[in-house]
């Protein structure tokens, strides 16, 4: 995956297109992400004495891979990603807009 945890990423498909947040989580095996405040959905929680909160709690439901894009720092564009090899050998991410390094 090009994306990891922590990146910042914009919809670019669905109901939520456009708008843009933070990767709190990665479902590698279902290539999905969870990304915080898109795609919310209301979950009904039964009184139990390991639940925090009962009734109808909003939470993020995971988002397609293919429907987010990485929004790089320097340029604030959705773009793809490149990996290249710096000097020293370590790999790093390339914004192929503005070919700033993104790691």
């Amino acid at each position: 995956m090009k994306i990891r945890r922590g990146d910042t990423v914009m919809v670019i498909a669905g109901k939520e297109k456009g708008k843009s947040g933070k990767i709190e989580r990665i479902l590698a095996d279902k290539n999905r992400v969870v990304v915080e405040g898109i795609n919310m959905v209301i979950r009904h929680m039964r009184p139990r004495p390991d639940v925090r909160q009962a009734g109808r709690v909003q939470k993020e439901s995971p988002i397609h891979l293919s429907n987010v894009m990485l929004l790089c720092n320097k340029c604030s564009k959705p773009t793809r990603v490149k990996a290249t090899y710096l000097e020293d050998g370590k790999k790093v991410r390339v914004c192929l807009q503005c070919r700033e390094t993104i790691d």
